[in-house]
């Protein structure tokens, strides 16, 4: 498995991918920041990928100069291998190096699921940002 940057190339596969690892509706509520996101700032979406094949992707965001983690998706035939917990020191270390003064889980009723990863790589609830709304991602 590699995790990198993500590139335009990867526009069908990484929107194939959200489409199969999200809910129908979070996968509608996240294709618009997915695509502003996209255009300001790429380098802030990563990939993971296991022989050619996108099965990871990861989504964040800087907000007033914090980091935030927006939508992660793993296929769920690759779910349980470490490629979550991959794609979130990936970003974390691109957020580091843009010295960012910290690092937020953006968090709504459809990543939920997803906090026991970011718990268990130190995230704490302080560090839990409980609306997505507010990001300007989101609009």
């Amino acid at each position: 498995m590699h995790v990198r940057s993500f590139q335009l190339s990867d526009v069908s596969p990484v929107t194939e991918l959200l489409q199969t690892a999200l809910s129908e509706e979070c996968y509608t509520s996240t294709m618009e920041p997915f695509s502003r996101q996209l255009s300001w700032d790429s380098d802030l979406i990563v990939v993971a990928e296991e022989e050619g094949e996108i099965v990871g992707a990861l989504i964040g965001t800087i907000e007033q100069n914090h980091g935030c983690y927006f939508r992660i998706a793993v296929h769920p035939d690759y779910r349980r291998r470490g490629i979550g917990r991959s794609l979130v020191t990936a970003m974390e270390n691109r957020f580091q190096a843009r010295k960012v003064k910290g690092i937020f889980v953006a968090v709504d009723e459809h990543n939920a699921a997803a906090l026991p990863l970011y718990e268990a790589m130190g995230y704490d609830e302080n560090q839990i940002f409980k609306s997505v709304r507010k990001l300007s991602i989101v609009g």
